[in-house]
């Protein structure tokens, strides 16, 4: 009689990974939302970085969120692009010294930095927004329009 603790996920010496059975447990990667949420993330940002080779999607998020917004605290900032508080500071100070941000205090709260594009910040975003429209394009190309919108409409709604 075998224990079931002494079997383990490693295969014996000599056994081949790939011709090892797959362990009952039920668990199938490719069939798991978060593998292939992150795969598909992967498609968009390789996309992307061969698009607009001078900003990270993150850095492009919280430009266009400040085309929307315009002047609005960093806290409300990261909140609305789906960053922590620290993310969002490396991400504004990181665009701060590229000079396509400015931060002041808010005269309401002088504890809150208000953080907006500059015009050389608007000029960037400007240049590369129908390069950003592209990369969705592109990422979703395989499927027909009807799935692209159902696509967009479900991941909506997990929001």
């Amino acid at each position: 009689m075998t224990d079931p603790a002494d079997e383990t996920l490693e295969p014996a010496s000599g056994e081949n990974q790939e011709t090892r059975p797959a362990p009952d447990h039920g668990y199938v990667l490719d069939e798991q939302i978060g593998y292939i949420l992150r795969k598909a993330y992967q498609r968009n940002a390789v996309i992307f970085s061969e698009k607009i080779h001078d900003l990270t999607p993150t850095q492009f998020a919280i430009m266009a969120r400040l085309t929307e917004l315009g002047s609005v605290s960093q806290n409300q900032l990261g909140r609305t692009v789906g960053l922590d508080v620290a993310t969002t500071k490396g991400v504004v100070d990181r665009l701060s010294a590229r000079g396509f941000v400015t931060s002041k205090k808010d005269p309401n709260d002088k504890r809150r930095q208000l953080i907006s594009l500059t015009p050389e910040g608007w000029k960037h975003f400007l240049s590369n927004a129908s390069l950003g429209l592209e990369v969705s394009e592109e990422t979703i190309a395989p499927l027909t329009q009807s799935e692209q919108r159902t696509l967009l409409r479900l991941l909506k709604k997990m929001q």
